[in-house]
């Protein structure tokens, strides 16, 4: 992470246009005057005026767009790349599509179900609905597997969320503080427990209803090379699973994320990758530790090192070099 200058350059009183848009301004004034009927040094003058406002306009929004991004610099880190928030967003359509079309499917009979039927015209729409966002979530869940099997990051990433012996302890110690036995909250790394159990609820999810679906999408090939028991068996599977992974998503996942009164009424961090040093420091102090503080302790040692071997009578003692940018 790099730390830009603490005291960034004040938006300028007046600023001054560079030498190039001056020149730019003395072609715009060649160019009045070569006409075969030149304009009014007034009218020039105004033209001249306008186009030195609008420059020093561009200056300052210039300006005042490097001191945000200064300051983010220093305010926030990456947490989530591209990559991982494009997964996420893809995956959310295609399950809360699955919702939006697979309830209404499993409570048929109710009068609610009849109404959405009627507004979306008929049971045969919301099903191929249905199918296509399943086709979303075979090919989310297949890509997320070549993720975290080849890319670098994904491998890192899968590796943090296998479950430690410390996610246990972490369990038991925050029933223990909520419980009023103990003034310690846990201290989690890059993912606590909750977010662990997020994410393998989610595989145990998946394929749970991608086999059960296919099996009922192509029933007469089921039916074929199987019995119908196992039919009959996966509509209940398929049904019950579905309505257990809406009410988790509602009342697990959507109140952990974004409801619970720390991040109410929503978390930004999925949707643009950041995430506040603050934010950092309360909820994963251990990867705050890991990245800030580990990171400028080993930077500060191996500029003293430099420093105490160079030659006593130099003069030139360059400052301690900046960590580099971590992407969590």
């Amino acid at each position: 992470m790099s730390y830009p200058d603490e005291n960034p350059p004040r938006e300028p009183q007046g600023a001054k246009i560079p030498p190039q848009k001056e020149n730019l301004a003395q072609r715009i004034q060649k160019v009045f005057s070569d006409l075969d009927y030149p304009l009014d040094e007034e009218i020039v003058e105004e033209i001249l005026q306008d186009v030195r406002k609008r420059v020093e306009q561009e200056i300052v929004k210039q300006r005042r767009k490097e001191e945000k991004e200064r300051r983010e610099a220093r305010e926030f880190v990456t947490r989530f790349n591209l990559n991982i928030r494009v997964q996420h967003f893809l995956l959310a359509v295609a399950v809360l599509l699955l919702i939006f079309t697979g309830l209404p499917i499993k409570f048929h009979e109710s009068a609610w179900a009849d109404i959405y039927f009627r507004f979306l015209g008929g049971l045969s729409l919301s099903r191929w609905l249905h199918r296509l966002a399943a086709i979303l979530l075979t090919g989310i869940s297949l890509y997320h597997l070549f993720y975290i099997s080849f890319h670098p990051e994904g491998k890192r990433e899968f590796r943090l969320m296998i479950p430690t012996r410390k996610d246990f302890k972490d369990f038991w110690q925050n029933i223990r503080f909520y419980l009023g036995l103990s003034s310690q909250k846990p201290k989690f790394h890059r993912f606590s427990y909750v977010e662990k159990f997020d994410y393998w609820a989610v595989y145990w999810g998946v394929v749970i209803m991608v086999v059960s679906g296919f099996l009922l999408w192509l029933h007469d090939w089921t039916l074929a090379i199987l019995p119908k028991f196992i039919l009959d068996i996966a509509r209940e599977v398929h049904s019950d699973e579905a309505f257990l992974a809406t009410v988790a998503i509602i009342m697990w996942h959507f109140y952990n994320v974004h409801l619970n009164p720390h991040n109410f009424p929503f978390n930004p961090s999925i949707f643009t990758g950041k995430i506040s040093r603050e934010k950092m420091r309360e909820e994963h102090p251990l990867e705050y530790d890991e990245i800030f503080i580990e990171t400028l302790t080993t930077a500060s040692t191996s500029h003293t090192t430099a420093v105490a071997t160079s030659s006593p009578s130099s003069e030139d003692s360059s400052p301690p070099p900046e960590p580099s940018e971590h992407h969590l």
